[in-house]
């Protein structure tokens, strides 16, 4: 499992920014790879060394006119980069640093940002009663009651456990991605599977089946959640 850090996605996003030096915006299927590389519990200075190792071999190449499209490009060294600092650390040694003093969100924030997501929730599941999905709609419900829970929760500790309730957080995503599954259409399904396919390209080459697997199914999470104008619940999207 990832340490308890939280800038995960801006910090990559940056250092790609950085690289690349212009101010482009990641796509989905970067977004997703990002997921996959979290999921996976790749550290997040493997990722930075790995994206900034791509970029120098992609700038030492004598045609330097073109330029790195996608974050998929940078995986091979990412790879890497994430079995070299594994083989660094002593056998039976933590790779998890010391918890923080500092909580990264004070409690109103967490509250917040949970009341947010179930504002949000009891929006869509207006709209999938309004469009003939009522499963959905319960579905949805009843993530929102565990949401007014764990917002509950935290309001009664001065102190939340984050690790904790992102592991809750998590859960609920995951209930959520097989909902939306579910009442999805073969169709839509199909189509976001083609976006993916179109997206990998020639940097599928670059990555073992597992890691097309990941990608792949991080990616459709993601175009599920935007299609059904549902929110993200994990605490690194705060």
């Amino acid at each position: 499992m990832l340490e308890n850090y939280f800038n995960y996605f801006t910090e990559i996003e940056e250092c790609y920014r950085r690289c690349r030096n212009t101010p482009t915006l990641l796509s989905t299927l970067d977004w997703a790879l990002i997921e996959s590389w979290k999921e996976a519990g790749i550290p997040l200075k493997a990722v930075l060394v790995g994206i900034e190792r791509a970029f120098a071999k992609f700038q030492a190449r004598p045609r330097k006119y073109q330029r790195i499209n996608s974050l998929a490009y940078c995986a091979q060294q990412v790879f890497r980069a994430a079995e070299e600092m594994s083989a660094m650390v002593p056998a039976g040694e933590s790779t998890r640093k010391p918890r923080e003093a500092a909580a990264p969100f004070a409690p109103e924030e967490i509250q917040d940002y949970v009341n947010g997501n179930v504002r949000a929730l009891e929006l869509a599941s207006r709209q999938a009663q309004q469009t003939g999905q009522p499963v959905l709609a319960e579905d949805f419900r009843a993530v929102i009651a565990a949401l007014q829970e764990a917002a509950a929760n935290v309001a009664s500790k001065e102190t939340p456990d984050l690790e904790e309730l992102e592991r809750h957080m998590t859960a609920l995503e995951e209930k959520l991605t097989a909902s939306l599954t579910r009442a999805s259409s073969v169709e839509l399904l199909a189509q976001f599977h083609q976006e993916a396919e179109r997206g990998l390209g020639p940097s599928r080459r670059k990555m073992t089946g597992a890691q097309i697997e990941s990608l792949e199914r991080q990616f459709l999470k993601k175009r599920l959640f935007e299609h059904y104008q549902v929110p993200r619940l994990s605490l690194f999207y705060l």
